[in-house]
C-alpha cells in the first residue's frame, strides 16, 4: 500500500528564473512527514512536480526505486499520488459530488451514474465531517466546507501517497480535530502523508518527520521529536527568530471611533453591538458558521443587511456598498485572498493602486506616479518581488498578502478590518504581517481581526468579541484571553 519517494537532484526552472536547486533527499513509507519552509521556499513547486501538474527542468524523483515523470496528475493519481491544492481547485458552478468526480466519472452505460456517484460522495463527505447534500452545488459553500470538499476529493481517490497543503487554513479546531483523527486512520491503513503547514503546533503533533526547505533547497530531515517549534522556524527563516509578536502598547483611553449597535445580516448574524477605539486591535473568534465574516461583508455592504446602525467618529452612516465604506475611511480585507483580495492576472501596480485611482489620476492615470507608489509599498511592506513588472500570480502567497494589505491600505482609512490576514502564510511573512498591524494602531487607525487562530488573537488583540450563531457572546479583555475561553465561548460551554 505504501510508497517510497525520493527526490534526486531535482531543480526547476521558471524562465530565467531557478526555484528549485538540486532537491535531493527521500521520504519513507507509510509516515506523516511536515514539509516545511517560508513562502517562496519551493515547497509547493516541489509536490507539484511530484503530482503531475508540473515537470522538472532537470534531475527527478523515483517511486518505490523506479525512477517516474509525470505529464498530468492523471498519470500522478494511477500510481496513487494525489495532491490536496491549497488554492481550491473546484468548479463552482457544479455540485459537490460532480466536483469530486470529474475527470473520473462513473457511467451506467453511456450515461453518467448520478446515483452511485452522490452515494460514494455522501460516504466520503461523512469521512471528513461535511453535513451537506451531495447535490449541492460548490458556489453555495463558505470557504472551510469547500476545503474539506477538496480533502474528500482525494480521498476518493484511494490514494497511496497524500499530498496536504495547508489543509486547516480554514478549518475550526472542531473539524481540524477531525481531520487528524483522519489523518491516523490513512496511516493506520499505510497511506503515506505529506503535510505543508505553518502551524507548527500542528506539524508538531501529527507528524513522524520534518524536512525543511528554504529558498529552493533542501535544508534538513529530521524526526519531529528531535525539535521544537522554536527550532522548526528556525531552519525555516534561516536565522534566530524571536518575539513572534509585538509588544502589546495599551491602547489609548479615547472615544471610540467606530461604533456598532444591534446590526442584523438576515441569516448570519442577529442584533450585534460593538465598539472599536483608535489604536486599538479588537479581535473576531468564534466556529466557522459563527457569522463573522458575513457580518462585516453586511457592515460594509457586501450582502444584504436588515437593521442597525453604524457610526464612525460619532457620525451615524449609511453604508450601501464597499466605496461608499472606503470614502467614509473603513476598508476590508478579504480572507479570500486570490477570489476577492487580488486580481491574480493584474500587475502589481495596477492590484496596488486599483481602490484608489483618483489619487493617481489627474485627470489622466499616471504610471510613473503609481509605479512609484508601488516601490514605496515594496519597501513599507517588506514584499519580496524580483519584477515590478509581473503579475500578482507570480508571488509567493505571504508577498501576495502584503500586498493585498498595502492595497486596502492605499485609501489611507480610519479603520482596518482584516479577514484571516495570516492565512496559508509561513511564519516570517506572519511576524511581519503582525508588525504592521501594530504600525496601524500607533498611528491612531483601529483594526479589526478576524482569525481562525486563537494564538494570533490572544498574541495580537486588546479585545476579542466571540461570536457563536449570529451573536456576539461576549467580548474579552485582554487579561482574559486564553485559548480555554475562547473555545468556551465559542461553543457555547460558558
Amino acid at each position: 500500500m505504501s510508497l517510497a519517494v525520493a527526490f534526486q537532484k531535482l531543480s526547476k526552472n521558471f524562465g530565467p528564473v531557478r526555484v528549485l536547486h538540486e532537491v535531493s533527499f527521500e521520504l519513507a513509507p507509510g509516515r506523516v512527514t511536515g514539509l516545511l519552509g517560508e513562502n517562496g521556499a519551493g515547497k509547493s513547486t516541489l509536490m507539484k512536480i511530484l503530482s503531475g501538474y508540473e515537470t522538472a527542468t532537470e534531475g527527478g524523483f523515483a517511486i518505490d526505486g523506479r525512477p517516474q515523470r509525470f505529464t498530468s496528475s492523471r498519470e500522478a493519481e494511477r500510481e496513487g499520488v494525489v495532491l490536496i491544492h491549497q488554492e481550491f481547485n473546484l468548479a463552482d458552478d457544479l455540485s459537490i459530488a460532480q466536483n469530486i468526480f470529474l475527470g473520473h466519472e462513473r457511467r451506467k452505460g453511456w450515461l453518467l451514474d448520478d446515483r452511485a456517484m452522490n452515494a460514494a460522495a455522501q460516504d466520503v463527505l461523512r469521512q471528513v465531517g461535511l453535513d451537506a447534500a451531495p447535490t449541492t452545488r460548490v458556489r453555495e459553500l463558505i470557504v472551510a466546507e469547500k476545503q474539506l470538499v477538496e480533502i474528500a476529493k482525494a480521498l476518493s481517490r484511494k490514494a497511496r501517497l497524500l499530498v496536504m497543503d495547508e489543509p486547516t487554513a480554514t478549518l475550526t479546531p472542531t473539524e481540524t480535530e477531525r481531520l487528524f483523527a483522519l489523518i491516523a486512520q490513512l496511516r493506520a491503513q499505510g497511506v503515506s502523508i505529506i503535510y505543508i503547514s505553518h502551524k507548527l503546533d500542528e506539524v508538531e503533533r501529527i507528524t513522524d518527520e520534518v524536512v525543511v526547505m528554504r529558498d529552493g533547497r533542501f535544508i534538513t530531515r529530521r524526526p519531529t521529536a528531535e525539535l521544537s517549534r522554536h527550532d522548526m522556524a528556525n531552519l525555516m527563516v534561516g536565522r534566530e527568530l524571536s518575539d513572534l509578536f509585538p509588544p502589546k502598547a495599551p491602547a489609548p483611553a479615547a472615544p471610540p471611533l467606530l461604533q456598532v449597535r444591534g446590526f442584523t445580516v438576515p441569516g448570519w448574524a442577529q442584533d450585534v453591538s460593538f465598539e472599536v477605539r483608535p489604536g486599538e486591535i479588537l479581535g473576531f473568534a468564534g466556529l466557522v458558521g459563527a457569522g463573522r465574516t458575513e457580518l462585516f461583508e453586511g457592515l460594509l455592504g457586501l450582502r444584504p443587511a436588515s437593521g442597525g446602525e453604524v457610526a464612525v467618529a460619532g457620525r451615524t452612516l449609511r453604508l450601501r456598498n464597499p466605496r461608499d465604506a472606503a470614502d467614509e475611511g473603513i476598508t476590508y480585507l478579504s480572507e479570500d485572498r486570490k477570489g476577492k483580495g487580488l486580481h491574480v492576472n493584474f500587475g502589481l501596480r495596477q492590484n496596488l493602486t486599483l481602490m484608489n485611482l483618483k489619487r493617481y489620476a489627474r485627470p489622466v492615470l499616471s504610471p510613473t506616479r503609481e509605479h512609484a507608489a508601488l516601490v514605496q509599498a515594496v519597501e513599507d511592506f517588506g514584499i519580496r518581488t524580483g519584477n515590478l513588472q509581473q503579475k500578482a500570480s507570480a508571488l509567493s502567497g505571504g508577498n501576495q498578502q502584503k500586498l493585498a494589505l498595502a492595497r486596502v491600505l492605499q485609501p489611507q482609512p480610519r479603520v482596518v478590518v482584516l479577514d484571516e490576514p495570516t492565512r496559508g502564510v509561513d511564519v516570517g511573512a506572519k511576524r511581519d504581517i503582525y508588525f504592521l498591524i501594530q504600525r496601524l494602531v500607533q498611528t491612531g487607525q483601529a483594526v479589526i481581526v478576524i482569525s481562525s487562530e486563537l494564538v494570533e488573537l490572544i498574541g495580537l488583540c486588546h479585545r476579542v468579541a466571540v461570536m457563536r450563531a449570529g451573536h456576539l457572546t461576549a467580548t474579552l479583555e485582554d487579561d482574559m484571553l486564553t485559548e480555554e475561553n475562547l473555545i468556551a465561548h465559542a461553543t457555547g460551554t460558558r
